[in-house]
């Protein structure tokens, strides 16, 4: 078993703000003993306006705020898996998950498939989506699948990752608190009862500026569907909250109830 930290915090448009506070989740999650931390989707800023947005993205090779948080992960011997924005190259943005191994180095990353569409808040228009649906990446606390947030809603990639043997797969996220309230909870569940695998989803919470408030709630949902952890704070203060992950448990869970797709009937996703 490994333990792992979920991190739930409260993003705002200035990236040194919110280093500071991932840097103060890395020390609670290394204090605790984790191997592996989890932070949410656009976890290097929130910013009020596609405009701002796209003057605050920069590449993730050269960005501050990886590059901080590659040092955080070596110096501390801690995976962290975050959710950043990077140029596209066209004028536009991706919306990526990095996983950092515990040496510091980018090992894995995916960019967003599927764009929130949803009233006001239209992601198509800034944002490019991905291309492809990563491999599951070898880590410290088993084979992860990378996702992201509005991905959540398309069983069909969690499937996918499923017959890739993923262990984990991850949504880190800023759901609103609307969609939140509605479908958060319930979606993750499936999703874990469906690919047989721990589910982590890390948040943004609380009040990012006038126009974006998120739902919170970072979860992690065990093989069976099960609710492990669930963070109900409101966002003044960034949190996390730590769970076993037991890679025995989830192949019992496996083994016990084969979900042997009829791909003769219809397509292998």
């Amino acid at each position: 078993m490994a333990i792992v930290a979920i991190g739930q915090l409260c993003s705002t448009a200035s990236m040194s703000h919110n280093l500071a506070l991932c840097q103060t989740l890395v020390k609670k999650a290394v204090d605790a003993g984790a191997k592996a931390l989890f932070l949410p989707e656009a976890t290097d800023y929130i910013a009020s306006s596609p405009q701002e947005s796209a003057s605050l993205a920069q590449p993730m090779d050269t960005s501050p705020f990886v590059l901080g948080l590659r040092r955080a992960a070596k110096e501390n011997t801690l995976a962290i898996n975050v959710g950043i924005h990077v140029p596209s190259g066209n004028g536009r943005l991706v919306n990526r998950s990095c996983w950092i191994s515990e040496k510091g180095d980018i090992e894995a990353f995916y960019d967003k498939l599927h764009l929130f569409d949803y009233g006001v808040l239209r992601e198509s228009n800034s944002v490019e989506g991905g291309k492809v649906i990563a491999p599951p990446v070898n880590t410290v606390v088993g084979r992860v699948g990378l996702m992201i947030c509005f991905d959540l809603r398309f069983p069909e990639m969690g499937i996918a990752l499923k017959r890739q043997n993923a262990q984990v797969i991850t949504y880190p996220s800023a759901f609103t608190v609307l969609t939140g309230q509605a479908h958060w909870e319930t979606l993750l569940r499936a999703r874990a009862i469906e690919t047989q695998t721990y589910v982590i989803a890390s948040a943004q919470v609380g009040a990012h500026n006038e126009k974006r408030t998120s739902y919170g709630h970072s979860m992690i949902v065990d093989p069976w569907g099960k609710v492990l952890l669930n963070l109900t704070g409101g966002g003044s203060e960034a949190e996390i909250g730590l769970v076993d992950i037991d890679l025995d448990y989830q192949q019992e869970i496996k083994n016990n109830m084969p979900l042997l797709r009829r791909t003769d009937i219809y397509p292998q996703v």
